[in-house]
C-alpha cells in the first residue's frame, strides 16, 4: 500500500494562487495515474485533475481548465495542482489520491484506491 502525505493548503483571496503537493512513499507496487479531488462543504466530493505517471497525460474538470495545471516529478514521486486565478467556490478540502487501474477518460474516484488526508483551501472574496 501506499502512503500519501499532502501539503500546501491555506487561505487566500480571490484570484490569487497555492500549489499543493503531494508525496507518495510507496515502493512496493507501480501505479497508473495520480489525481486530486475536492470536497466542498456540505458537498460530495468531486474530480479535479489527474495524471499518469508514464507519458504525463492530463485530465481536468471543466471547472479548473485554464486555471489549474497539474504535474509530477517521478524521481520524487511528487505530484503537484498550481491553482490560479482562485474562486471562492474552489473553497473545498483537496485529496490526493493514487490508483492502479488505467483510463482514457476523466477518472471517477473509483479508479484511485489510496488517498491523503486531504489539506483545506479556503479563498476568501
Amino acid at each position: 500500500q501506499v502512503q500519501l502525505v499532502e501539503s500546501g493548503g491555506g487561505l487566500v483571496q480571490a484570484g490569487g494562487s497555492l500549489r499543493l503537493s503531494c508525496v507518495d512513499s510507496g515502493r512496493t507496487f507501480s501505479r497508473y495515474a495520480m489525481g486530486w479531488f475536492r470536497q466542498p462543504p456540505g458537498k460530495e466530493r468531486e474530480f479535479v485533475a489527474a495524471i499518469t505517471w508514464i507519458g504525463g497525460r492530463t485530465y481536468y474538470a471543466d471547472s479548473v481548465k485554464g486555471r489549474f495545471t497539474i504535474s509530477r516529478d517521478n524521481a520524487k514521486n511528487t505530484v503537484y495542482l498550481q491553482m490560479n486565478s482562485l474562486k471562492p467556490e474552489d473553497t473545498a478540502v483537496y485529496y490526493c489520491a493514487a490508483g492502479h487501474r488505467p483510463f482514457t477518460s476523466t477518472p471517477s474516484s473509483g479508479f484511485f484506491d489510496s488517498w491523503g488526508q486531504g489539506t483545506q483551501v479556503t479563498v476568501s472574496s
